[in-house]
């Protein structure tokens, strides 16, 4: 009897009871992750690695590859007479969101997947990456989506181009300019905050659930449109 008691009394003291949570539970013990340092301000060792150069062109092609589909998409919603005759306002979601799925999957390993100024901007804030890879990923974003929208409007040609105004978004009657640049702040806020949260070192399988968080954003974002 007595040996059971100690037995009970041995396990209560090594096993308490009271377990640390949150940041407390972070104090002891080896981390089971490791944060990658700051990256530096300038880094003219990068002009002379082929991995910098590949980055670059990774993003162009994906961003060239998500503005044509996307805006064919829309373009083809607003030609048709009715919502119901296309594939509506969902469709145009599942088409952002699914193309950003499968190019962040497809080129997280080779530029990270940016695929967006805005998420290029704010790693370039947080140290992620340099200054001279960010203004290198945004001017390769930005011809890929020149570039994209050129290609639609060749096919397209001129008149329907702009008969459907390039597939833009303009805001709605009963908005204010105000309203819609109120939304556009939300909207990136979240899509930054998304990739900030997905890539976070401290959580796990984190490279699987990339594409996954912004393919949910994108689809939630568009629903509403």
């Amino acid at each position: 009897m007595e040996s059971k008691e100690e037995d009970v009394n041995v396990g209560a003291n090594k096993f308490s009871e009271r377990q640390p949570i949150g940041t407390a539970a972070q104090g002891g013990g080896d981390k089971d992750y490791k944060e990658a340092p700051p990256a530096p301000l300038f880094e003219p060792g990068e002009l002379k690695s082929w991995s910098f150069y590949r980055a670059g062109i990774a993003e162009f092609v994906a961003t060239f590859l998500f503005l044509y589909i996307t805006i064919l998409t829309v373009m083809g919603v607003n030609r048709s007479p009715s919502k119901c005759a296309s594939v509506g306002i969902q469709g145009i979601a599942w088409a952002f969101g699914g193309m950003i799925f499968a190019l962040v999957y497809c080129t997280a390993g080779i530029s990270g997947g940016h695929i967006n100024p805005a998420v290029t901007f704010g790693l370039f804030l947080a140290r992620k990456l340099s200054l001279t890879r960010a203004l290198f990923y945004i001017i390769m974003q930005c011809l890929g989506a020149i570039c994209g929208a050129g290609v639609v409007k060749g096919f397209e040609g001129n008149a329907n181009y702009e008969l459907f105004k390039g597939g833009a978004n303009f805001v709605n009657s009963g908005y204010t300019k105000g309203d819609g640049l109120g939304a556009e702040i939300v909207g990136t806020f979240v899509l930054v905050y998304t990739v900030f949260s997905a890539t976070d070192a401290k959580r796990n399988a984190r490279d699987s659930h990339v594409p996954v968080c912004i393919l949910s954003h994108y689809n939630i974002a568009y629903s509403f449109h």
